[in-house]
């Protein structure tokens, strides 16, 4: 059908296509500038990862009551930061 050169293509793009793939992904620098920067959108950073889980019922309420109110002061913070004087009058 092909003949003997659309064998030869053929075996030639089944080799190599995936040494040229390996080499380019594999190379260093490109690991550093794409992977590195993503992987921090993707995984929790380690001060983040809570390593010991509280097993008591007080702990856990305790645990709750922090994450609350460290929520709350976030929102308050940025309420405030986006409340600017005169941003209420109208041009």
């Amino acid at each position: 059908m092909g003949g003997p050169n659309l064998e030869v293509f053929k075996f030639g793009l089944y080799v190599f296509f995936p040494v040229v793939t390996l080499l380019y992904y594999g190379d260093p620098e490109w690991y550093n500038k794409h992977v590195i920067p993503y992987k921090d959108h993707i995984f929790a950073r380690e001060d983040k990862i809570v390593s010991k889980l509280p097993t008591e019922q007080s702990s856990v309420r305790d645990e709750l009551a922090r994450i609350k109110a460290e929520k709350l002061a976030r929102r308050m913070e940025r309420d405030k930061a986006e409340e600017t004087p005169g941003s209420d009058r109208m041009v």
